[in-house]
Order: structure tokens, then C-alpha cells, then sequence
């Protein structure tokens, strides 16, 4: 039922010429059934009603069907036959209502220079024609104060339709402005994460192709080292897929219940550098790890952060450095910043090593991670051979 009701406002505020119309014929009828009684105030000898009279007051009246739609026209034909009724010394009836409907249209519905354009006009007549009447002075000024009352009343209602409207518009803007701002933050949503899988799935698998091309060349002559470098290709796959399905589960609309406790695990953090080092020695890469001063507690976003700095440049040090490269991870604590480095020598290695990633998102992601927390990123060559990564993330200071 309610739905019907509000289909049915609707509609008839799209035809408002509708309930205009239903309006003005009950007017019509009632003033006809009024003046049939031919019935007059004390002291005023009215024209009885001809045809021109009844016709002109039928057409007062119903001219307020389009009272919405062109309101100054309506105002100018109910003026026009407000004074040959009074000219012709017809008698009163619907024609009054029909006046003050028609200054209340022009007021409720027309900008203000308008509306008080037409309201003086229609008072200058009002006033014109109760003067040449035989009404006294008080009811001269009462209807002069229920001329005003109607066109105030059209006035506040206009105001009061602006203001909503302004409302209205107003929470549209914001609820577009609101799902704009939802838009960005789920784009760069997007972009962090996909910057997450590329360190994942860059490392895990630059470390099971090593793994893969050692377990190849030593098969036949030692199968028990090569059967260890499948576990650890096996190992790293899962670790991989473990990764993966954390990651990406922020995508996810709804949690699966029965979701594995390795996807509600912690992100990775500094003190995880150990056993990522450690993962990094399995492939034949030697790596060195140092820590300088007394370690702090990060943040968890600088905590990530350095954890897949040192991840990025490993792989790629891993990938590029060549066979018989070293490299050493360097992390130093102090009262107001973390300086973490990752160098290598580049034996073996001709152009890139792991500071030149080449073209990928590897060295765009250091920056961005770098930057996102405040600090300062170098990539470079190193002396005495090779390349090196230089990060610093400022601490607060206890």
C-alpha cells in the first residue's frame, strides 16, 4: 500500500495539472450552487448573474488548472475578470478564492522580482476596485492582510522547496564525492597489493628456480642434495601460495569461515630477516647479516616495509649478482632513524645486479615504500664493485 501511495505522489507531481484540475471543478460547482441561491450581503443590490457573468466567473475558476504551469498568465485572466465582475456589479463568490489561489502561485513559484511585480500589481487592483465598493475600512484592511498573508505564505513555502532542494543537491554532491573517494582509496588499494605480489612472488620463485637448476645439475651425481632442493622448492611453493591467499584475501567480499589459520597470520616484519637470509644462503647466495644499536619497535608499515625492502633487493641480488656473489644486509638502529643496507659485490655480474632491477615494478615499489613513511632511498654502485641499496625510515624519538 505504501508503495502505491508514493508511485501515486509521484505521478501527480509529474501532472500537477491533475489535482489543479479536481480543484477547480469542485470550486466551480460550489460557487455555482452559491450564487444559484441568488443570496447577498445587507445593503448591496447586486446584477443577477447572466450568462457574461457566469461565464466569466466559470472561466476565473478554471483557469487555475494551469495555475503551475503558467502562473502570471492565470494571475492576468483571474485580474482581468476580477474586474468586470466588480465593473458589472456581479456578486462575489469562488472568483474571490480563485484571486488569492492566483497570488499565492506567483509567489510560490516564481523567482522574487517576479512574484513581487505581480504581487503589486494584483494589490494596486485590489485596492482600486474595494475602494470604488461601498466596504468600509476595516474590511478594507483585512483583506488587505489576507492579500499579504497569501503571497507571504507562497513566499516561505518557495524558500522552504529551495532549501530542501539545496539539501538534496547537496548530499548528491557528497555521496558522489563519498563513493569518488571509496573509488581512489580501492585503486590504490590495488596498486599496494599488487606491489605485495610482485615482492612475493618475485622472491619465492627466483629461489625455486635456483633450487630447481641445482637440483638439475646434481641429480645424477647427488641425489640426496637434490632431493633436499625439492623439499625446498616444495617449501617455498607453499610459503608462496600462503603469501598469495593473505594478500589477495583483502579482495575478497566475504571471508571464507573455514579459511586456514596461515591466512590470518601476521604480516612479515623485521624480525623475520633472519629466516629470510637463511632462505636466501639455501640457493647458494652468500649472505651476511649485521644489526648495529639497539633494535626498536617499529611501526607495522616500516616493519613491512624494510622487510620487503631487503626481500626486493635479495631477489634481485639473487637474480643478477651471478653464481659466486656475496652480499650483506646491514640494519642500523639510532634515537631517530633506521638506516638499512643491502649490498653486493656483482661478481659474475656484468650489468644488473640487485639494485637495477631493469624494468618491473621492483624498484618503483622500494621508492614508493620509502617515501610512503617519510624517508630517503638510494640505489647506486658501490665501491669497490657492485651495487648497493640505501634506505632510511626516521623513528620517533623516545
Amino acid at each position: 500500500m505504501s508503495f502505491r501511495i508514493r508511485d501515486l505522489r509521484i505521478w501527480l507531481g509529474g501532472h500537477p495539472q491533475v489535482p489543479d484540475g479536481i480543484v477547480a471543478a469542485l470550486l466551480v460547482v460550489l460557487t455555482l450552487v452559491d450564487l444559484a441561491q441568488d443570496t447577498a450581503f445587507p445593503g448591496h443590490t447586486y446584477t443577477p448573474h447572466d450568462a457574461a457573468g457566469y461565464t466569466v466567473t466559470v472561466l476565473v475558476i478554471a483557469v487555475l488548472t494551469v495555475r503551475q504551469r503558467f502562473p502570471m498568465s492565470v494571475l492576468a485572466v483571474v485580474l482581468c475578470g476580477e474586474v468586470f465582475l466588480a465593473v458589472g456589479n456581479y456578486q462575489t463568490s469562488g472568483d474571490v478564492f480563485a484571486f488569492l489561489i492566483a497570488v499565492y502561485t506567483v509567489a510560490a513559484h516564481l523567482p522574487l522580482a517576479r512574484s513581487a511585480l505581480a504581487g503589486l500589481v494584483s494589490l494596486a487592483v485590489l485596492v482600486t476596485l474595494m475602494i470604488g465598493s461601498d466596504d468600509g475600512f476595516f474590511s478594507l484592511i483585512a483583506d488587505l492582510g489576507l492579500f499579504a498573508g497569501v503571497w507571504w505564505l507562497g513566499r516561505s513555502l518557495r524558500l522552504r522547496r529551495s532549501y530542501l532542494a539545496e539539501l538534496e543537491d547537496r548530499a548528491a554532491r557528497l555521496e558522489k564525492a563519498r563513493f569518488a573517494d571509496a573509488r581512489t582509496a580501492r585503486v590504490e588499494e590495488r596498486s599496494r597489493i599488487a606491489r605485495e605480489l610482485h615482492d612475493v612472488v618475485a622472491h619465492h620463485v627466483s629461489v625455486m628456480t635456483v633450487q630447481a637448476g641445482a637440483a638439475r645439475r646434481i641429480m645424477e651425481r647427488d641425489p640426496a642434495s637434490a632431493r633436499e632442493a625439492v623439499e625446498t622448492i616444495e617449501q617455498v611453493g607453499r610459503t608462496t601460495l600462503s603469501e598469495m591467499r593473505r594478500i589477495v584475501g583483502v579482495l575478497r567480499t566475504e571471508r571464507d569461515p573455514a579459511a586456514s589459520a596461515a591466512e590470518l597470520t601476521p604480516q612479515p616484519g623485521t624480525q623475520d630477516l633472519t629466516g629470510l637470509v637463511e632462505q636466501i644462503r639455501e640457493t647458494g647466495l652468500a649472505v651476511q647479516m649485521r644489526v648495529d644499536g639497539e633494535p626498536r619497535d617499529l611501526s607495522t608499515g616500516v616493519d613491512l616495509a624494510v622487510y620487503r625492502l631487503v626481500q626486493e633487493a635479495l631477489t634481485n641480488c639473487l637474480k643478477h649478482a651471478g653464481p659466486h656473489a656475496r652480499a650483506w644486509v646491514h640494519l642500523k638502529y639510532s634515537d631517530r632513524a633506521l638506516t638499512l643496507e643491502v649490498a653486493d659485490d656483482g661478481r659474475g655480474a656484468s650489468e644488473a645486479t640487485c639494485a637495477d632491477p631493469g624494468p618491473g615494478h621492483g624498484l618503483v615499489g622500494m621508492r614508493e615504500r620509502v617515501a610512503l613513511y617519510g624517508g630517503e632511498l638510494r640505489i647506486g654502485p658501490r665501491a669497490g664493485g657492485g651495487f648497493e641499496v640505501r634506505a632510511r625510515f626516521p623513528l620517533e624519538v623516545k
